[in-house]
């Protein structure tokens, strides 16, 4: 903000970056898990190693966890007075 950046700015780029980062680890936690679906039908019970729907509502879940994580921190981010903090370094 120092610099000249709006504090929806900010906002984005902290939601932005905790939604790449949830969406990569969803993405790599899904193809481990269809690479290991003979390990893991055993542990199953009335749904199969590859039921789209539990994979779609168990991302779904973690992504809005997520980005409510990241609301906090953006929230606060944009809170900061930047001559504050300038000063103070």
């Amino acid at each position: 903000m120092a610099l000249g950046a709006k504090r929806s700015h900010i906002f984005g780029l902290i939601l932005g970056e905790g939604f790449k980062l949830t969406t990569t680890g969803i993405a790599i936690g899904i193809v481990c898990t269809l690479a290991l679906t003979h390990v893991l039908s055993s542990m199953l019970y009335e749904i199969t190693a590859t039921d789209p729907l539990t994979y779609v509502l168990v991302s779904s879940i973690l992504m809005v966890v997520a980005l409510l994580a990241c609301y906090v921190p953006a929230w606060r981010a944009t809170r900061v007075d930047p001559v504050r903090t300038l000063r103070s370094e």
